[in-house]
């Protein structure tokens, strides 16, 4: 069951199992993942993505410890995806801070830098123990990171990382997400670590969905 999204903060126990030894699905008795245990379908079916892609989104917060754990397999994974597939981080968050991280993650997006950055700024979370609370000391992460700061400062105060964190928090909305770490998929389906038991279970569960979405399982 997801935990629900307070004001106060966003809730990360969705991913709270992520870390834990468990049965998988499959060795609980089932072949494949079974819906409303391991994934949720959609009421409403999200339009299809321009191009004929199947998008998967990973909803995440750089504080949630969860979401960091499931990072370096969910990279891995991205670099094995077929051609008609592709990842989407989507930075979610309700409170001030989150929406400063949301900021500094689709600046971060807009300047091409999450290639290089975006494991960078989840270290700097979890590892380092950076205080990112304000502008500066994001601003100061970057500069400490080799980013230009005043593109970076443009990037961050610009209208369109504005724009986008309405854009995100309509699809985290539309794809009922209440907690992170979560998995979009095709318009049409969530899953977790916390549904599928584990991080590497989610992924494939998410696999499954993606045949899913193609029609073929």
């Amino acid at each position: 069951m997801m935990s629900k999204i307070s004001r106060r903060s966003f809730n990360a126990s969705m991913g709270a199992l992520a870390g834990l030894p468990s049965l998988s699905w499959a060795q609980g008795g089932t072949a494949v993942p079974q819906e409303g245990a391991q994934y949720q379908r959609l009421a409403q079916p999200l339009p299809a993505a321009a191009g004929g892609k199947i998008e998967v989104f990973e909803f995440f917060l750089y504080t949630c410890p969860h979401c960091y754990a499931l990072d370096p397999l969910l990279s891995a994974w991205s670099k094995q995806l077929p051609a008609d597939v592709v990842l989407r981080r989507v930075h979610v968050g309700v409170g001030a801070m989150h929406k400063l991280h949301q900021r500094m993650f689709y600046a971060i997006e807009s300047m091409g830098r999450m290639g290089d950055l975006h494991e960078a700024v989840f270290k700097a979370f979890h590892v380092d123990r950076a205080e990112l609370t304000d502008e500066k000391a994001i601003t100061a992460l970057m500069a400490k990171l080799g980013v230009d700061t005043a593109k970076f400062s443009a990037a961050f105060n610009s209208f369109g990382a504005q724009a986008r964190l309405g854009q995100m928090a309509k699809l985290a909305a539309d794809y009922k997400v209440e907690g992170v770490p979560a998995l979009g998929v095709g318009g049409r389906f969530l899953t977790a670590p916390s549904m599928a038991k584990g991080n590497a279970q989610a992924l494939a569960v998410t696999d499954h969905l993606i045949k899913l979405v193609r029609g073929k399982a």
